[in-house]
């Protein structure tokens, strides 16, 4: 299967990726097909030297059955070529099991008035007092 993805050049934490064709087993920075364009995340993302992309070959890839990547897909819905789908995660809201745990037993607390608290912990203090006396 052919995708379209970013490969990784450049030095360590200055990033700079190509746009390549490649078989999906290939590695990341490994072996490609073609060299379609670049990508320099580091320019200001109004600078046209940010994003450059061949569309004709990007275009010719796709009707071969070349899919390309999520980021890359950004990239051609910016340039109008496809429509990228808003993602949705209705999971990703919902916290662990402890998490969930711990926020009921906090409304529970919190459901209880905070006058019958008070006069409780008194009533607990006023014991220990007697028994030291």
């Amino acid at each position: 299967m052919l995708v379209i993805r970013m490969a990784r050049a450049g030095t360590k934490k200055r990033p700079f990726y190509h746009i390549v064709v490649a078989d999906s087993r290939s590695p990341r920075d490994g072996r490609f097909i073609e060299r379609i364009g670049h990508f320099n995340p580091l320019l200001p993302k109004d600078k046209t030297e940010r994003l450059a992309l061949d569309l004709d070959k990007v275009k010719d890839w796709m009707k071969k059955g070349a899919q390309p990547s999520d980021r890359v897909t950004r990239f051609l819905d910016a340039a109008g070529i496809m429509k990228r789908e808003k993602r949705n995660n209705p999971q990703k809201a919902i916290p662990r099991k402890e998490r969930k745990a711990q926020e009921e037993a906090k409304k529970a607390e919190a459901g209880a008035p905070k006058a019958d608290k008070a006069p409780a912990a008194k009533a607990e203090e006023k014991p220990a007092e007697a028994a030291a006396t």
